[in-house]
Parts: C-alpha cells; sequence; structure tokens
C-alpha cells in the first residue's frame, strides 16, 4: 500500500490517472477512509491526477495523539501531501473534516489550490457541541460499535438509509464504522472542538463549491450557503434526498457538479 512521510507522519494514499494532468485531492470524513471517494476517482482519473488519502490518526495512515489531530496540523499535512507529491495548484475536495481542511487551504494556501469543494461540511465553529460532546466522550471510551446506529444516521440521509439500491453501501460502512477503536474519539474531539474558518476565507479569491445534502443530519444546509456567501467567488449546490455523505449517497449528481466547478477555473 503506498505510503509517504509527511510533516512527521505517514500518510496512506492512492494515485491515480495521468500524472502530468491536473491534479484533485480528496480529503475524507470523519469516521470514514480514503475508500468513500471511490466512485470519483473512477470518473475523474479518465482526465485528471486524482489523489485520495487516510489522515493522520484515522484508515491505514500513522496513529496520532489528540493534540495531534486539530485542524491546523491536518491542513498542514494535506499541504506538505501536495508539496511531496509534486501536485502543482490543484483542486481540493473534502467532506466534512476534509471540507474544514480544504476551505483552510483555500484560505491560506490559495498559491497551492484552483478550486476548493466542500460537501457536508462547515466553516464555523460547532453549534452541537452539547449534543456531540457525549458521542465524543463514548468514542474514546468504547469506540464505533456501540454508537453504530448513532453513527449511520448522523452519516447518512433518511433516503438512503431506506434505498434497496443503496444497501452494500451501508452493510460495508456499517461495518467498518463498527470496527472502529477508541482512538477515533481523539479525531471526533477535535472535529467538535475546531476553530472556525469563515472570517480567513473571506479574503481568499480561490473558487468555492459549496455542496450540501438535503436530508444531512449533522450540518444544516444554511451552514453550505454560508461558506459560499463568505467566499469572493463561491456557490452553493443542494442535493436532494442525500445527507451528511453526499458523494457516497449521490456520486452521479456530485460528479457533475464537481465538473461544472472545474471546467469554470481558469486555465493555468
Amino acid at each position: 500500500m503506498p505510503r509517504i512521510q509527511v510533516n512527521e507522519t505517514e500518510l496512506y494514499y492512492e494515485d491515480e490517472g495521468p500524472r502530468d494532468a491536473p491534479a484533485i485531492v480528496f480529503s475524507h470524513s470523519l469516521f470514514f477512509n480514503a475508500d468513500m471517494f471511490q466512485n470519483q476517482a473512477t470518473h475523474f482519473s479518465k482526465t485528471y491526477r486524482v489523489i485520495r488519502y487516510d489522515h493522520r490518526g484515522q484508515g491505514r495512515s500513522a496513529t496520532a495523539t489528540l493534540a495531534e489531530q486539530d485542524m491546523d496540523t491536518l491542513a498542514a499535512d494535506a499541504i506538505a501531501l501536495i508539496g511531496s507529491l509534486a501536485l502543482g495548484k490543484c483542486h481540493i475536495v473534502g467532506n466534512s473534516l476534509g471540507g474544514f481542511i480544504a476551505l483552510r487551504l483555500a484560505a491560506r494556501r490559495p498559491d497551492l489550490i484552483r478550486s476548493c469543494s466542500v460537501l457536508g461540511s462547515s466553516g464555523e465553529v460547532e453549534y452541537k457541541v452539547a449534543e456531540f460532546q457525549p458521542i465524543v466522550e463514548s468514542l474514546q471510551k468504547s469506540g464505533g460499535a456501540p454508537l453504530i446506529d448513532t453513527l449511520m444516521y448522523v452519516m447518512f440521509g433518511d433516503t438512503s438509509m431506506k434505498a434497496p439500491g443503496f444497501a452494500s453501501q451501508l452493510n460495508y460502512w456499517r461495518a467498518y464504522l463498527s470496527q472502529l477503536g477508541p482512538s477515533i474519539g481523539n479525531s471526533a474531539y477535535q472535529v467538535v472542538h475546531r476553530a472556525g474558518i469563515l472570517a480567513e476565507l473571506k479574503g481568499s479569491m480561490v473558487p468555492v463549491l459549496a455542496i450540501a445534502g438535503e436530508e444531512d443530519h449533522a450540518y444544516s444546509v444554511s451552514l453550505s450557503q454560508n461558506i459560499a456567501d463568505a467566499a469572493i467567488n463561491g456557490r452553493m449546490e443542494i442535493v436532494a434526498q442525500a445527507g451528511h455523505s453526499v458523494a457516497l449517497e449521490n456520486p452521479t449528481v456530485v460528479n457533475t457538479l464537481l465538473d461544472s466547478h472545474f471546467s469554470r477555473c481558469p486555465a493555468l
């Protein structure tokens, strides 16, 4: 499995598509790994260089302490990954936690980013701390299995949870989230106790697309609209009958939106 040493950690990553093509970096949600963007990799690797990676402390990347998983450190990991792979100025796409990282790169390193797309994400401090903190504490104690029904509700929309055609995906991710150990609680803690980024984003010229799932149980559509409103070149799209993991739940619509967003970016 490909791994790379960056920013004093080791990240698992996938590198697909033509090496001389414009690059897209996909940054996954809390609880998931790079596999959540498999549909996007299949679609975009025909014409783009597609990089998917697991965050430190999650998936197949190196373990990390609670203090090492704050959003600024994870953003520094992404910056180092882009540099180490010599991707040049690239598109970055992030779901939820991945979106927190993508927005930080758009705000702070526009020299590295051609466009920023965030899915089911927020640019603000967590407004459900009281609701999510007990979940964090339970995860830190016992991992994912005792909370699996709650995690599935948070991560997927109502339509997807009932759709026969999505059952295999639900079964796969239910099994994956169930086997997460207590260390995932540290990752969750840093997500819930993150700093906001909207104020910094207001000065960035990076084109920003915020995609919201209509049935997102974690972050409301209004939070995506706030991202679009903060960015100078921002816009928002809603995907019907999809929840927090919108790229998994409706990949065809998401891929179309991303295609359109990338095509609007000025050529290098």
